[in-house]
């Protein structure tokens, strides 16, 4: 068998959401975009690796249900396992009666032999207050790297559709990346950014700009704000394996505030170098 983990529960309840729209065509939300973001990280040949998968700009509307795909190179790693990140916990468990151990709220499916893992986060209740409302991290994705893989080989972790039908028995493939909510009988989309992420062979990561922890190519307050994040809430915020190497200025090994504060004192002007 090709698929690790069958989904079944969680994409039933989408696939019953996705039955409400074949009354009502969806609707996009105007002006409203979520961004998903993959993080870039490097293990050596037979190593560990974990990338995070993060969502941005969540609209005060929230989302309350979330179906994509993720896409690598197989010959260069493999996906382990799935862990749900923090945002995805918001109570819906307990109150939602469509979830149970047979049909989680948050599900995915792994298959090795497609390079490809399927992440689905959905909720039946009508109450906002259960749904996703915070930006961070919304699952990570452990895998390892072939033994056999060159140094200096990278595979990308690229956002494509959840690979369905648009719902049971339609023939009709499905072809975007959904992240919305139901509003009634209509279901709204969010507009959908995506930022791929990167996994390398080899013992580390270069710095590309001393200081830059976000990795946007510039140094501003917002690296160092990012580094005290990552630190007192590992959980929703964090560093890339790049950011990490970027942000760590202050000559000792290891993120820490001391590298924070270092970047504002080089903003500023009391130092003239990071």
């Amino acid at each position: 068998m090709k698929t690790k983990k069958i989904v079944v529960g969680a994409i039933a309840a989408s696939m019953l959401s996705l039955s409400v729209c074949s009354i009502a065509p969806a609707v996009f939300a105007a002006g409203e975009t979520v961004q998903i973001s993959a993080s870039e990280e490097s293990a050596k040949a037979g190593g560990e690796f974990t990338v995070k998968v993060s969502l941005a700009d969540i609209p005060s509307t929230r989302i309350a249900g979330i179906d994509f795909a993720v896409k690598f190179d197989n010959t260069i790693i493999t996906i382990d396992s799935v862990k749900a990140g923090a945002i995805t916990e918001t109570g819906a468990g307990s109150s939602d009666p469509s979830a149970s151990t047979s049909a989680p709220l948050f599900d995915y499916t792994i298959n090795n032999d497609e390079g490809t893992v399927g992440l689905l986060w959905n909720t039946m209740l009508d109450d906002s207050a259960y749904w996703i409302k915070d930006d961070g991290v919304f699952c990570t994705l452990t895998g390892k790297v072939a033994a056999n893989a060159a140094d200096g080989a990278s595979t990308k972790i690229e956002f494509i559709p959840f690979k369905r039908e648009t719902r049971p028995g339609s023939g009709s493939a499905n072809d975007a990346i959904s992240i919305g909510y139901l509003d009634g009988e209509a279901q709204v989309e969010y507009t959908v950014t995506a930022k791929d992420g990167k996994v390398t062979v080899g013992e580390g990561t270069t710095v590309t700009m001393r200081g830059d922890a976000n990795c946007d190519e510039l140094v501003n307050m917002a690296d160092a704000v990012l580094i005290m994040q990552s630190i007192s809430n590992p959980d929703k915020y964090s560093l890339s394996a790049k950011g990490e190497a970027n942000g760590d200025v202050d000559g000792e090994k290891g993120i820490t505030n001391k590298d924070a504060l270092k970047i504002q004192q080089y903003k500023l002007n009391l130092i003239t170098e990071l």
